[in-house]
């Protein structure tokens, strides 16, 4: 797109997104928020930028990290394909050993990208099963579930569906709490397809 023909907002989202990259902490982080409510209101207006919210998921900030994995999220909402470069970031972000939210923001994001098609459910999986596995009983487990949930819902293989049950089969039957119910729910999703 030819510069004099960008709107405004075009312009303000390309200096923002630019900032992701920039030297300067405070800056990654503040654009990395506004970015993300955009990408949240407005998946297709960020795609565009899929490549420089990859490139920023490598920053030291968590911040900067889990609002870039929110956006990545949204655009996945819209264009699962076109975040995939975003997976070796998200694996990176899913372990992260000092921020439970970045790792949250990873596992939807994971959850998110897996849900469209069996190919990356495929791909996804082993990540979001070995996160079960790792983060049971966390502060940041329910709402692992709940994404889990949701990709139960989508257009996941039949391959994953099985070891999907079969992961939280245990829990279905002797967890307790809010672990037992999601675990059930996740089953019925799962198997309902």
């Amino acid at each position: 797109m030819a510069e004099d023909s960008k709107t405004a907002d075009e312009k303000s989202l390309e200096l923002l997104v630019s900032q992701l990259g920039g030297p300067r902490r405070r800056s990654r982080q503040e654009a990395s928020k506004i970015v993300a409510a955009i990408a949240k209101a407005s998946p297709d207006a960020v795609l565009p930028y899929v490549d420089d919210l990859v490139d920023a998921l490598e920053r030291p900030e968590a911040q900067t990290r889990w609002q870039v994995l929110e956006a990545l999220t949204s655009l996945a909402t819209v264009d699962a394909d076109a975040t995939e470069d975003a997976l070796e970031g998200a694996e990176s972000s899913l372990f992260d050993e000092d921020s439970a939210i970045v790792r949250l923001a990873a596992f939807k994001f994971l959850a998110e990208v897996g849900s469209h098609s069996a190919r990356l459910s495929e791909a996804v999986w082993p990540l979001l099963a070995e996160a079960v596995q790792c983060y049971h009983g966390d502060p940041e487990y329910h709402d692992m579930l709940v994404a889990l949930g949701e990709f139960a819902h989508g257009t996941i293989s039949q391959k994953v569906r099985d070891a999907l049950v079969e992961r939280v089969s245990f829990d279905a039957k002797n967890g307790r709490d809010y672990v037992k119910r999601l675990s059930q729910e996740i089953i019925d999703a799962a198997e309902d397809k």
